[in-house]
């Protein structure tokens, strides 16, 4: 399944990606200290110590070989025996069988002494046979390769039990005239990924990078480096949980251990204590990541410290999604499971906000762009809600009702979006399989388009910012698709 997908801008990534540096041994030393390496704590009684047995019974059976063998060399006397047993024993000893799974240093795999030193070559520019040398490297790099016309797309998934990041690249101007969309590398997460942000902030030094930020199951929200390949590690994380060193002793009883766990859990100061659900890069205040979590709280972050700036408690529930004013950068969004959406000025933290209620848990929320007081709420109930946060100026109850109500889909709608270049064109995504396109002027939605999805149940989805026709959509099926809303005939008199 993609459970959440963000959209990198073009020209950000770079050309070709730098391959990860292999962790050094004092990185290595301090994860082993820190029990990251550690095995589960449900097969550290177990699979390890039945690994150490049997790796004791592999090294004495060999022992054992080898002084039977010597055994049997010296009794001359033994009936039977041929005399070539000293050739057993010298054999035993030559395949070093302790040492049988250790790579042999110092051989010369390309050595030009023999014919079979001839048959592999590092390179293609080596090889005296290859008649196009380069051609393998060449096409390699250039698969590699990202233009600057390229989209990027990353996507949280888990295939088969597996947690990933995929990094998709979408070839918009190709020589056939169709979009070419397929994975340029991908990035094993620890932890079912849950949400997404890009973000550009100066974490190396430099003036802009190129990083996502991911929640997940775990307390601890990842930041990513995607312009390196083959990376195991996130650049940072912030939050999480403290590791704790693996203990000699083992546990009789599993049960009891299991009931323990919960309550060993120490976390890093600051940290979120239960999944993170939602997160939201400040695209003016570039250093603040927001994020919420099922512990019903909201966190800013400054992501340059790796530090907690604050920490909101306004709801009573989950906080299911966050949002940022784009025309106000200060003031922040919060949905919640407590059936409220909760805005809130970062400049005075401690005010109690203004508070809207709905119908049912809240799904996602989404600023309109083209306006600084508007903004969207979906629901599980299949409803779509309207707020102006200017009728909350008059502290009446009755000015807190909603613009619009519209009853978008059968099922819950867990993600919205606004297009970015057309105004009032909303696209919503539903459980119910479907994606709709909405014309939201003057308060009276009206569809404009739909599209009967084919990637199964809609968890996530998203218009390009650099190509705003192109609506990014994945879901249960675990298949990104890009639909080109320009298609549409009433889209496309609207541009």
């Amino acid at each position: 399944m993609i459970s959440a997908l963000s959209w990198v801008p073009k020209g950000v990534a770079k050309a070709i990606a730098d391959a990860a540096e292999p962790p050094t041994k004092e990185e290595i030393e301090e994860l082993l200290k820190s029990g990251a390496l550690a095995a589960s704590e449900e097969s550290e009684d177990g699979e390890d110590e039945e690994m150490n047995i049997d790796a004791t019974k592999s090294t004495d059976e060999v022992s054992n070989a080898l002084a039977a063998a010597d055994a049997l060399g010296k009794s001359s006397g033994y009936k039977g025996s041929t005399g070539n047993f000293e050739d057993i024993t010298d054999g035993l000893r030559e395949l070093d069988m302790d040492n049988y799974d250790d790579e042999d240093e110092g051989v010369d795999l390309f050595s030009s002494g023999t014919l079979s030193g001839n048959l592999y070559y590092p390179s293609n520019v080596m090889d005296p046979y290859l008649q196009d040398k380069n051609d393998e490297d060449e096409e390699e790099e250039e698969d590699r390769r990202i233009l600057p016309s390229d989209c990027v797309i990353v996507c949280a998934c888990n295939e088969d039990d597996v947690n990933l990041l995929k990094i998709y690249i979408l070839e918009e101007d190709t020589e056939d005239g169709k979009p070419n969309l397929f994975v340029h590398h991908e990035i094993f997460l620890p932890s079912f990924p849950l949400c997404t942000a890009w973000l550009d902030c100066n974490l190396k030094g430099g003036d802009k990078g190129n990083f996502i930020a991911i929640g997940s199951m775990e307390p601890g929200i990842e930041i990513w480096d995607l312009d390196l390949v083959d990376e195991v590690q996130p650049f940072m994380t912030l939050g999480g949980t403290l590791k704790q060193p693996k203990s000699d002793k083992s546990s009789k009883d599993k049960k009891k251990k299991k009931k323990k766990k919960e309550a060993s859990i120490t976390y890093k100061e600051d940290s979120h204590t239960d999944s993170v659900l939602s997160l939201a890069w400040n695209k003016e205040f570039r250093n603040l990541l927001a994020s919420t979590s099922a512990d019903k709280s909201i966190k800013i972050w400054d992501i340059v410290s790796g530090k907690c700036a604050n920490t909101l408690q306004h709801h009573s529930d989950k906080v299911q999604s966050v949002a940022w004013n784009c025309h106000q950068s200060t003031v922040l969004l919060s949905g919640s499971f407590d059936r409220t959406v909760v805005m809130m000025d970062m400049r005075a933290p401690s005010h109690a906000g203004v508070r809207w209620s709905v119908p049912a848990d809240v799904e996602s929320i989404a600023w309109d762009p083209h306006t600084a007081h508007s903004f969207v709420v979906s629901i599980e109930d299949g409803t779509v809600q309207s707020f102006d946060i200017r009728a909350a100026a008059t502290n009446s109850d009755s000015c807190l009702k909603p613009s619009f109500t519209l009853h978008a889909h059968d099922k819950a709608v867990c993600a919205v979006s606004y297009n970015p270049s057309i105004a009032n064109l909303l696209a919503t995504g539903s459980t119910d399989k479907t994606v709709k396109l909405w014309n939201i002027s003057n308060n009276q939605p009206s569809c404009v388009g739909s599209w009967k999805s084919e990637v199964g149940a809609v968890f996530t989805l998203a218009f390009s910012e650099d190509s705003p026709s192109l609506l990014a959509i994945g879901g249960s099926k675990g298949k990104l698709k890009v639909w080109d809303t320009s298609s549409n005939t009433s889209i496309s008199k609207a541009k």
